[in-house]
């Protein structure tokens, strides 16, 4: 499948105004491991990673303060600063990593700020696109972490707000605060948990942008998505595709205003997961891959 960019999967615009295409990357690999700590080792070929992130098209970047912590914002920086007018970078704050794998929900005022302030200065930018709270904090009220990030928009930092990790309480509750522009919780052919949200912000036409979109922990009867067997690999075969592709070309085909953001990497899987774009499931390959049992880990 040739790979010429992110647009044949569509557009969307993130609160009407932000274009995006509808495939994007998710950069929190491009860290030190195990568990998302320090820099990426190989710093210049995640520097040319992203640059060919641009290059196919994929103008929406994802990232998070927590992914180093901070280092993912760096590279992002190092790589592509000073940005391309149309490229949209979306961040993440209310997590405080602490070591590797180690985090804690930090979603006070004062936590939300400080991360905001940091993210900006990784970034070198003076606004955030899109600036999401990373998680509920269990030891904060909600309104009061969703009320800093009204804050924040109101003093210019962030042009946009979003939640990640939120029920549909949670992010109708957030909406009469201040507009929500993108949420983004965990969905999968693998995870089907968050219909409820999901089918929300598409009557809303709130962005939805999917995480682990490829399924954490693989996909049927143990096996990795990658070695899909039963209809993803008979759909797959038939578009001469592979398997993580239909997984993404099926979240596509959930709505016109989901965005998905799959990370790696490797120049040669971000290409292929690029290609997903160009992918057309017919109604039929949808309704075998709705009807295939999901469950949740």
């Amino acid at each position: 499948m040739s790979i010429d960019s992110a647009t044949p999967g569509g557009i969307f615009k993130i609160a009407g105004e932000l274009t995006v295409a509808r495939v994007g990357y998710g950069a929190m690999r491009l860290t030190g491991q195990p568990g998302n700590w320090g820099p990426y080792p190989d710093w210049e070929a995640g520097c040319r990673l992203l640059r060919r992130v641009v290059e196919l098209g994929a103008n929406f970047i994802d990232t998070a303060i927590s992914y180093g912590p901070g280092f993912s914002e760096e590279i992002i920086a190092a790589a592509l600063h000073p940005y391309p007018p149309n490229l949209v970078i979306a961040t993440k704050g209310g997590l405080r990593k602490t070591g590797p794998g180690q985090i804690q929900a930090e979603g006070c005022r004062d936590g939300l700020r400080q991360a905001c302030e940091a993210s900006l200065r990784r970034l070198k930018v003076e606004r955030i696109d899109l600036y999401q709270l990373h998680r509920p904090d269990p030891n904060v009220d909600f309104a009061q972490s969703v009320e800093a990030l009204a804050e924040l928009a109101a003093a210019g930092k962030i042009r946009h707000v979003g939640l990640s990790n939120v029920t549909l309480p949670q992010l109708e509750q957030a909406r009469r605060i201040v507009p929500i522009a993108s949420v983004q919780n965990r969905f999968a052919l693998s995870y089907r948990d968050n219909q409820d949200v999901l089918a929300y912000c598409a009557r809303e036409h709130i962005a939805f942008i999917p995480w682990g979109p490829l399924g954490a922990r693989g996909f049927q009867y143990g096996a990795p998505l990658a070695q899909a067997s039963g209809p993803v690999g008979e759909i797959a075969a038939r578009h001469r595709a592979t398997p993580g592709q239909i997984a993404l070309a099926w979240l596509l085909s959930r709505g016109p205003n989901v965005v998905v953001i799959p990370g790696t990497t490797s120049i040669a899987h971000l290409e292929e997961n690029v290609g997903a774009a160009r992918l057309q499931l017919s109604a039929a390959d949808v309704a075998a891959l709705d009807a295939m049992a999901a469950p949740s880990a």
